[in-house]
């Protein structure tokens, strides 16, 4: 999205995540969602998703998320919405898997199966596709999500991916494992320098299994709850996995701050530096607020039976059915920052200055008396965005580019 458009957006692109289906067949604990957990599951109805897309495109939505549960256990229903979508006129369209296609890659169709997904996917005009991956180690992350042989099925996928023309993202949710089956611990610096560690762990080993772009996904636990926050997407747990404490948050999202930057060079990370310093003055003593978020503004979220919220998080503001949503809702104040839900609090601080710029004098003194390292990271970020070529999961990295971001 350029920036002049943006700009005559009044600063506020739209976002939606779209909640396709809630079934999963991964058995990782710290999600709600996992494939043990009980109670009714089941698919956005295929007219219902059609009329929240087509609402999504009257409200100049400009980016279009797909989520699940496993969204590809929608089967043929997710390629027909992502095109479905793109004749609607939204530019970003997202998915993603929880890996499971890449399992048992000793399988004689395993080939042919990652050719048919790569087809099926290059064909519709999604943009970007995340895959999760928990650890830098295999054992780890396939223990986990239940699934064996999946990195090594990564590892021969991802070259048929790019072929297609198809550059995933390596999704981590930051986890006491994500290094490897040694559990994240410790206190203050110490709990600094292991979190820092096994990041650099686990980006070393995106690279090395072929990923081009990666992105930290911010701690999901139900103890957000404790600060306002009720869960619609019930992506969250209880789970010691994805549970931190506000001390340790802090430590994680200042190693996350510090180690982003060094694996610039060589892999697209999405992590904005200007997010996540904003959480780490959240996390401070005494607490530095940053910008509210856009959720209920600009981003909002829809669940899988087609009705729509502020957020992810907050179920005790439904707005109702999304496709009668009108115009005025977009029309609110930002408020809130009950959860640090990456996936809109990242672009709420990418987009909040841009909509200081488009807000006249008031919006222009609004960011002159912004925190200076916040301004400057923001800037820097920028610049990184357009190295990135915007982050478009269509592209190759430019790594000459690239190189002029190594830490």
């Amino acid at each position: 999205m350029s920036i002049p458009r943006i700009l005559r957006q009044r600063g506020r692109p739209r976002q939606v995540v779209l909640q396709l289906t809630d079934r999963c067949n991964a058995r990782c604990a710290q999600c709600g969602m996992n494939v043990t957990a009980g109670g009714a599951r089941g698919d956005m109805d295929a007219d219902t998703a059609r009329r929240v897309i087509d609402r999504c495109a009257a409200l100049g939505v400009e980016a279009l998320s797909f989520t699940g549960g496993e969204p590809f256990l929608a089967g043929p229903l997710l390629f027909d919405l992502l095109r479905h979508a793109g004749r609607a006129g939204i530019r970003y369209l997202r998915t993603g898997t929880n890996g499971s296609m890449f399992a048992r890659p000793e399988a004689p169709d395993f080939t042919d199966r990652v050719g048919r997904l790569a087809e099926n996917l290059a064909a519709t005009p999604v943009r970007n596709f995340w895959i999760s991956l928990d650890s830098a180690d295999a054992a780890t992350h396939e223990a986990n999500r239940g699934h064996p042989g999946m990195v090594e099925g990564l590892a021969r996928a991802l070259p048929i991916l790019h072929a297609h023309g198809l550059y995933p993202t390596a999704n981590l949710a930051l986890n006491r494992h994500m290094g490897g089956p040694e559990p994240l611990a410790g206190h203050g610096r110490a709990f600094y320098e292991a979190a820092s560690r096994d990041l650099s762990r686990f980006f070393d080993r995106a690279t090395a299994l072929g990923f081009t772009m990666a992105n930290c996904c911010y701690p999901m636990c139900d103890a957000d709850r404790e600060k306002g926050a009720t869960a619609t997407y019930a992506a969250t747990s209880a789970d010691a996995r994805v549970t931190f404490s506000d001390a340790e948050k802090l430590e994680l999202f200042k190693a996350v701050g510090d180690v982003v930057p060094r694996h610039r060079g060589r892999l697209r990370i999405f992590t904005p530096l200007c997010a996540v310093h904003a959480l780490i003055g959240q996390y401070a003593r005494p607490p530095k607020q940053g910008r509210p978020c856009l959720g209920g503004v600009s981003f909002f979220y829809v669940d899988r039976h087609g009705d729509g919220f502020p957020c992810g998080y907050r179920a005790h503001e439904p707005l109702g059915p999304f496709r009668e949503l009108g115009d005025d809702a977009c029309n609110g104040k930002p408020h809130c920052r009950a959860c640090d839900w990456e996936c809109f609090r990242d672009p709420s601080e990418l987009f909040g200055p841009l909509g200081d710029l488009a807000a006249g004098p008031a919006g222009w003194l609004r960011l002159a008396r912004a925190d200076g390292r916040q301004r400057a990271l923001w800037l820097a970020d920028l610049r990184y965005f357009a190295a990135c070529d915007r982050f478009d999961g269509r592209r190759p990295p430019d790594r000459e580019r690239l190189a002029r971001f190594g830490g």
